[in-house]
């Protein structure tokens, strides 16, 4: 083969090659046009912020935006209101069923006031219930002390004066005729008193008739009362004893 043919033949296998590329070219410009077309169908108003926010973005949640939120969320407030309301019904009624137990039940009711020893001081005696009754001592609006009976007897020692509150919500009162313990001493109606320190305003009295110990008081930071066969004994915390008919 002479040299003039072999560099037509090459010529020609150029002139291939530059054309197929010139297709390609052309093939590549058609299809980057279709996508631009594609793309530009996209909807006004839908950005790619937007779609970034709906997908978990840093843009408002889909939830805080009224116009995205779905049909059904008043219907699901108005159950949640419901039921609130449901509950909050509960709640009334509760407290209105307690409130009329506490009205049907036995209401703690102010039985009289009694004047007492002193002159001075009264007497405010309430029932709680059965043998249960309560006692405000009360001097120039100010009530000093309180006496309660649960299931005995109660006593308190006001400066030298004496009272007790039975069982039956009787308040009896006098002035005078303590005896300081420890020690033995005659009482009123033939009582004998034997008084023993147990501890640390804690004494402890053993009322003793004809036929032995009839009765035993002790105190424990508190005064203490009694009422033996129509005799009224107080031991006080600081272990005075008084009786009186």
């Amino acid at each position: 083969m002479s040299s003039s043919t072999t560099v037509r033949t090459f010529r020609r296998r150029t002139l291939r090659v530059a054309a197929a590329a010139l297709t390609a070219a052309a093939a590549l410009t058609l299809t980057a046009c279709s996508d631009s077309d594609a793309a530009g169908t996209k909807p006004p108003g839908q950005s790619d912020t937007g779609v970034s926010a709906e997908s978990g973005g840093t843009g408002s949640s889909p939830k805080a935006q009224g116009s995205d939120a779905p049909p059904s969320a008043p219907a699901k407030a108005d159950t949640e209101a419901g039921a609130a309301g449901k509950q909050s019904g509960k709640q009334s009624g509760k407290q209105s069923g307690s409130g009329h137990a506490a009205e049907g039940g036995k209401a703690a009711s102010t039985v009289r006031t009694q004047r007492l020893a002193d002159g001075i001081s009264t007497a405010e005696i309430t029932k709680l219930g059965d043998q249960h009754y309560r006692a405000k001592i009360v001097a120039r609006g100010s009530v000093l002390a309180t006496l309660e009976t649960k299931g005995h007897d109660d006593g308190l020692d006001a400066n030298d004066m004496f009272v007790t509150l039975t069982l039956d919500g009787q308040v009896h009162s006098w002035m005078g005729g303590g005896h300081q313990g420890p020690g033995t001493f005659k009482l009123a109606g033939g009582w004998t008193a034997k008084v023993t320190k147990v501890g640390e305003l804690k004494y402890r009295a053993q009322i003793i008739g004809h036929d032995g110990v009839a009765a035993t008081l002790e105190t424990n930071g508190h005064d203490v009362g009694l009422n033996a066969n129509g005799i009224y004994i107080v031991l006080s915390s600081g272990g005075v004893i008084s009786a009186h008919a």
